[in-house]
Order: structure tokens, then C-alpha cells, then sequence
């Protein structure tokens, strides 16, 4: 295996993942503002979290530089088949609970009766979620690949890119990796130029624009581990957390979007990582960087469903503005605590569960 191994004082202490694990949280939470004001306020040109799409693509930069510290010295030693559990174990209780949230949203919607709509083709718009195989069906609500719960989109090309790396990218060289990374960020350029911004990905009319997303972000977060792009410094997690709160309320330009939108994702997001990879983390917002990267990824499957629910509810009952603010908010906080509630109740339990069948070795690694 031919793999550049990083200086491993630079990343010995697991402090740099509680920071990043923090900022994993705010974005999986700006996501689920961006969600309720597509709702509130379609126009991006008018919404204050316009940017926040932008969320995905730091997750897919995340994604790439902490798989890579976790498995380019472990995949050897624990083979491809167990690395491949270890991912379906760790992302998959959720996609599956995600799709029962989305399916019984769906079906019992008291403001909408487009359920009647698709009766028939319900529950394979449930396996499908399931299964992760994209299934885009439903045009009156933005043709997503899997309209049960349109987050799982991104969890289909993590699925690919994770699959990718255990295969391929773990045997390359970092100079095939920059030559990689460089073709991503150039393919990446055309997609906004094409499609104006990159916010795709998601439905089956911009499915290719998601492939393009992953491929970039995942491959420079790579990238940024195996170089050792780790800058040491005293920010710590608010200053961190300051810096990427500010890309999702860079306001909505549609004659800029196309130079903005590849500009942050190629430059600045892989920049922020190695930032907060070697931030100095205080002991007064350890507890809550833990927190905010455990809720982080519940989080972000389970909200849509009720999403859709508001959706439903302002396209019948027309609230106004005011209203719908005050529903957003409280929204917001009802769902991270049902995130919470889920990961405690069923994610980890099945998690623990299906470790403990895999044997030691699984239970050994968390990432």
C-alpha cells in the first residue's frame, strides 16, 4: 500500500477532533435552517442562511481528511470487508431510520393529500431510502432522488466515495492524489459555471452534480491529512466556528454564485478544516464540541420529514412571515432534541449491537 503517512505528533491528540466534530454540528444545524427557509422564503436573494447549502461540501472535505487519519494505517491490518461493515454500521441505522421517519411524514401529512398521489409507488419510494438506490419520482416536490428523506442524497455518494477509497484511493500516492484533487476542483468549476451555483446534487435532473461535489471535497480532504496541512495556532472553537458560520450567510448572488461557490469549497473549507484540526480546544467548550458532533449526523437525517410537514402546512394555511419564524425556531430546537433522543434510543443501541457481532476489532475504531 502506497500511502504517504503523516507526521503523527501533529495529530496525536484527539482535542482536534473535538473541534472539528463542533463545527460538523453547526453546519448540520445551519442545514436545517436552510431547509425551513426554503419554505419561509424561497428566494434565496432573501434568505439570510443562502449559503448554507454549501454544508455538504464541508461535510464530503470532513468526510475525506477523518476517514483518512482513521483507516490509511488501519485498512491493511483490518481488510477492505471489515472497513466496509464498520462504514455501514456507522451511517446506515440512520439512513434506515430516516426513511421510516420520512415514510410515516409522508403517509400521515394532516395538511397534504399527495400521499394519494403515489400510493402506489410508496414503498418502493421506502426500499429505495432503504436501500440507498435513488428512486426520483416525486416533480411536485423538486424531483429528489429519494423523496422520503432528501438528505440521504449526500449519504449515497459518501457510500461511493468510501467504497472509491478502500479500493483505490488508499494504494495512491499523494502526487496522484494532488492530480486528482486538481481535476475535482476544475470539474467543480464547470458545474457551478453550468448550473449557476452548487446547490445540485439532490434531485434527478442535477444527480451528476453531486458525483462532482464528493469528488472534489472528499479527495482534498484527503489531501489536506496526508500533507499535513495542519495549522497550529490558539483559535479555538468560537473563532472557528465564527469563520464557518460566515460562509452560510454570504448573502445570494446569482451573477457571482458560479466564482463564489468553488472558491469557498476549493480553497477555503479545506483551509478551515486544517485550521480547526490544529485549534487549541478549552476545557469550557469540550462538552459542548462532543455534543454538537454526536446530534451532528442524526441530525441531518431525521429533520426533512418534518420539513415537508411545514411545507405542507404554509402551502395550506399561508401563515405569515412572523408566524412562520416563530415555528421555524421552535423547530429547530424540538429537532435537535429528537436527534438526541434518537441517537441515545436507537442509534447507538443498534450501532453497539451490531459491533458487538462483528467482533473486537469493530469496536476498537470509532470515527
Amino acid at each position: 500500500m502506497n500511502t504517504t503517512k503523516p507526521n503523527s505528533s501533529l495529530l496525536e491528540s484527539k482535542q482536534h477532533f473535538k473541534i472539528l466534530d463542533g463545527l460538523r454540528g453547526i453546519a448540520a444545524v445551519a442545514v436545517v435552517i436552510f431547509h425551513f427557509m426554503e419554505i419561509a422564503v424561497p428566494d434565496y436573494n432573501n434568505s439570510f442562511i443562502a449559503h448554507a447549502y454549501l454544508a455538504v461540501d464541508f461535510f464530503f472535505c470532513l468526510s475525506g481528511f477523518v476517514i483518512a487519519y482513521a483507516y490509511d494505517r488501519r485498512l491493511k491490518q483490518i481488510g477492505v470487508s471489515a472497513f466496509l461493515k464498520m462504514r455501514l454500521i456507522r451511517l446506515h441505522p440512520l439512513v434506515i431510520i430516516g426513511s421510516v421517519v420520512g415514510f410515516l411524514a409522508f403517509v400521515f401529512d394532516p395538511f397534504s393529500h399527495l400521499y394519494q398521489a403515489y400510493t402506489g409507488q410508496t414503498f418502493l419510494m421506502f426500499l429505495s431510502s432503504c436501500l440507498m438506490i435513488p428512486y426520483p419520482l416525486v416533480h411536485e416536490r423538486y424531483f429528489n432522488l429519494f423523496h422520503l428523506n432528501p438528505p440521504t442524497w449526500s449519504l449515497f455518494w459518501e457510500y461511493i466515495a468510501n467504497i472509491i477509497y478502500a479500493f483505490v484511493l488508499i494504494r495512491l500516492r499523494n502526487k496522484a492524489i494532488w492530480i486528482l484533487t486538481i481535476i475535482g476542483a476544475i470539474a467543480l468549476c464547470y458545474e457551478a459555471h453550468r448550473s449557476g451555483f452548487l446547490a445540485v446534487g439532490f434531485g434527478g435532473d442535477n444527480i451528476t452534480g453531486g458525483g462532482i461535489r464528493v469528488f472534489y471535497s472528499f479527495i482534498a480532504g484527503i489531501l489536506v491529512y496526508r500533507s499535513n496541512w495542519i495549522i497550529k495556532s490558539r483559535l479555538g472553537f468560537m473563532t472557528t466556528g465564527i469563520l464557518l458560520v460566515i460562509v452560510f450567510l454570504v448573502p445570494f448572488s446569482e451573477k457571482l454564485n458560479w466564482i463564489l461557490d468553488p472558491l469557498i469549497v476549493i480553497f477555503y473549507f479545506p483551509f478551515l478544516i486544517a485550521l480547526g484540526a490544529g485549534a487549541k480546544l478549552t476545557s469550557t467548550f469540550s462538552r459542548l464540541c462532543h455534543f454538537s458532533g454526536e446530534i451532528s449526523y442524526p441530525l441531518y437525517m431525521i429533520h426533512y420529514p418534518f420539513v415537508w410537514l411545514f411545507m405542507s402546512y404554509v402551502e395550506r394555511m399561508k401563515p405569515a412571515i412572523g408566524q412562520m419564524a416563530t415555528i421555524m425556531i421552535i423547530a429547530v430546537c424540538l429537532l435537535i432534541g429528537l436527534a438526541y433522543l434518537i441517537m441515545i434510543l436507537m442509534d447507538i443501541p443498534v450501532r453497539q449491537f451490531l459491533k458487538g457481532k462483528m467482533g473486537r476489532p469493530a469496536a476498537s475504531i470509532k470515527v
